[in-house]
């Protein structure tokens, strides 16, 4: 059951990605299929508070179900989210500035005490 549990999940993980790289890619395509119709800003600033306030909780979790050290780990990978939000300022007319002072620091904060903290 666990085994079948654990593909499942693992399934359902490569699917996200998925979809993330296909919000990415292919915008309108990806937006059409979470069901939004196009130009709606709204919806897309509520997608990205979902996924801002997800990406405080899963590490809270992992956190107090795992321990420090893959807490560590987690805020490492977490760090793929600010690197690519300020590739995306940037590359949409955004300030470098906000790019580097907001996004670029940190992922360089989460890497640091994701360092510190995973092999603690």
């Amino acid at each position: 059951m666990a085994i079948a549990a654990l593909v499942v999940a693992v399934l359902a993980c490569l699917s996200i990605l998925f979809i993330g790289a296909r919000f990415v890619l292919a915008p309108r395509v990806a937006l059409a299929g979470f069901g939004v119709p196009e130009g709606r800003t709204r919806a897309l600033t509520s997608i990205k508070g979902v996924r801002d306030i997800t990406s405080g909780v899963v590490p809270l979790v992992v956190l107090a179900v795992a321990g420090h050290e893959a807490f560590g780990w987690a805020l490492i990978a977490a760090a793929i989210t600010p690197i690519g939000d300020a590739v995306i300022v940037v590359t949409n007319g955004g300030s470098v500035r906000q790019a580097l002072t907001v996004h670029v620091a940190t992922a360089v904060v989460l890497v640091a005490v994701g360092i510190v903290l995973a092999l603690a």
